[in-house]
């Protein structure tokens, strides 16, 4: 029986990466729209004054915290987030 070997060689291909911002602009747009304070969401949605900080700074928070936001307004990740080119 002869077994025949092939050898595969792989070529690392380099891709462009994207870096992606967060922008919770439209968070603070549906809150005006909801005749609505940073203080108001801060209650309603039951998270610190530390995370409504990082979310008014475009800094990344723990999906937890979107998911709470998003329970207490009703609405969508993408009513309250987007993601932009850096």
């Amino acid at each position: 029986m002869q077994l025949w070997y092939t050898q595969v060689y792989y070529k690392p291909i380099l891709k462009e990466v994207i870096v992606m911002a967060i922008s919770y602009k439209k968070l603070w747009k549906l809150l005006i729209d909801r005749d609505m304070m940073k203080k108001d969401l801060q209650r309603l949605a039951g998270v610190s004054s530390a995370s409504i900080t990082k979310l008014g700074k475009n800094e990344n928070v723990n999906t937890e915290i979107l998911q709470k936001i998003c329970t207490a307004l009703e609405c969508d990740i993408g009513d309250i987030m987007e993601m932009i080119p850096d």
